[in-house]
């Protein structure tokens, strides 16, 4: 009896459950599932390396039991190649796994494969990877969003139960999660190990799950939550996060800041959003217009302290100990160069470049240090925001999935400005969901629900009740 089709359109959640009461029959559900992903990914190139049917893990009886889970192509997989997208990375093999893959397996989740990016997560629609470009699966002429542009791609694509792992740094779970129509949430900074995580921005740095509900989405928070040892930025006790789903939103108070909303927004996505408060509103929810200047400092901000950030991480790949090598000869500098020149992408470079810069005797003060301290100013009026407000809701993106043709007429500038309402509250380190909002022009839009530090429990409240009232489908 197939195994797959009974399973088509049901959440991670009941499948898991089904698995802990010994009722689904884990090899062939696994061998048809497959099929279905060497499919998709045919058609919309969502991995870099798929797993194999033969040799998984049987299910054990842990919250996600039995769940197939992808992991972005950054997070690394014992025994399964790791390329960060990258590649100077081609032939890495992890001989560990990271701390989140280690909790997913613990709960009995199943890694089916290493999805698609953009290297080293270095862009906002995952068209600067090294191996396949994915397509959206609401339109294949149309990017997915980046960084985790594969992740939200296959959640998008695949109409069975899957858990998606992403990371972002300055919007790379809410951007793809936005433009493919399903769930992002990005947590708190700290909330979760970045312990196996290839870097790309240490300080800025989060993994967060992707999933087509907010519940399914919390269920991962809730499994890969916690303080680690191995990262001493971790903090906070284990927690369920699915405990704030299915409530309700009577007296809660939403801000919406004005410069969310501005010149650059697509007008269509900005009526989806203002649609979507004012249905929160009908149902007991309380909002008001907030202000939050420092907005427009945001992407120079991000830019400077990422890249710099980035540039010392990939000094490590020189040829030496990490990544690709090849035959020594000449000096070190032209060791180095060749090395680098020949296996790092154009971004790559771009971003090694802006950052070295940004560190140099002379620049050091007037750029990286001036960047720390906008930063501080722009927790600080999110902090202020939120000693009156429970959340803050804006667009996600400033419009819909962009058509290739269109990326490619981009200049470097135009692609960061895209950033510019996902990059702040990465820069502040705070929790956020990007949920879907309703269409614009046939394409997703999203909406973006951001908390305080730690408040995770409050964006997942208000993201599940807007899921369970707007009936968004979340696949195509």
């Amino acid at each position: 009896m197939p195994q797959l089709s009974k399973w088509k359109g049901k959440d991670s959640i009941e499948f898991s459950e089904s698995v802990r009461k010994g009722e689904v029959d884990f090899e062939s559900f696994y061998r048809e599932l497959f099929i279905e992903l060497k499919r998709i990914n045919k058609k919309y190139g969502v991995f870099v390396t798929l797993a194999s049917p033969e040799g998984l893990d049987a299910p054990g009886r842990g919250r996600i039991a039995g769940v197939p889970v992808s992991v972005k192509d950054n997070i690394c997989t014992k025994g399964m190649r790791t390329t960060a997208g990258s590649r100077i990375l081609e032939d890495y093999v992890p001989v560990f796994d990271a701390a989140v893959v280690s909790s997913v397996r613990k709960e009995g989740g199943v890694v089916v494969g290493k999805t698609s990016m953009d290297e080293f997560g270095f862009g906002t629609f995952s068209t600067n990877s090294a191996y396949s470009v994915p397509r959206n699966p609401w339109d294949e002429s149309r990017c997915c969003g980046g960084s985790s542009g594969g992740a939200a791609a296959l959640v998008s694509a695949l109409d069975y139960p899957h858990i998606a792992i992403g990371q972002s740094t300055g919007g790379s779970i809410s951007a793809p999660a936005s433009f493919c129509g399903v769930v992002g949430l990005t947590p708190t900074y700290g909330r979760v190990s970045r312990f196996g995580l290839i870097d790309y921005a240490n300080s800025l740095d989060k993994i967060g799950p992707i999933a087509k509900t907010v519940r399914e989405a919390a269920l991962m928070l809730s499994v890969i939550a916690g303080k680690d040892e191995r990262d001493f930025t971790t903090e906070g006790k284990r927690e369920d996060f699915t405990k704030y789903i299915a409530k309700d939103i009577k007296g809660v108070r939403i801000a919406v800041p004005k410069e969310y909303f501005g010149d650059g927004i697509d007008e269509g996505v900005k009526k989806r959003i203002w649609d979507a408060i004012g249905t929160l509103e009908s149902h007991g929810a309380k909002w008001e217009e907030v202000s939050l200047p420092s907005t427009e400092l945001g992407i120079a901000t991000y830019y400077i302290i990422a890249t710099s950030e980035a540039s010392t991480n990939l000094a490590r790949y020189c040829g030496m100990r990490y990544g690709a090598e090849g035959e020594i000869k000449g000096d070190f500098n032209e060791y180095f160069s060749e090395i680098r020149t020949k296996y790092f992408g154009k971004e790559a470079k771009r971003r090694i470049l802006l950052g070295t810069f940004s560190r140099m005797s002379g620049y050091r003060d007037q750029y990286y240090m001036k960047a720390l301290k906008i930063r501080t100013l722009i927790i600080r009026e999110f902090r202020k925001v939120f000693r009156t407000h429970d959340v803050l809701i804006s667009p996600t993106m400033p419009v819909i999935a962009p058509k290739f043709s269109e990326i490619e007429g981009m200049s470097p500038l135009e692609v960061y400005m895209m950033d510019t309402l996902t990059v702040p509250q990465n820069l502040a380190g705070m929790p956020s969901v990007s949920v879907p909002c309703g269409l614009h022009k046939g394409m997703p839009v999203g909406m973006h629900v951001i908390g305080n530090h730690f408040q995770e429990g409050k964006v997942i409240r208000v993201s599940d009740f807007w899921e369970r009232v707007s009936g968004f489908p979340r696949t195509k």
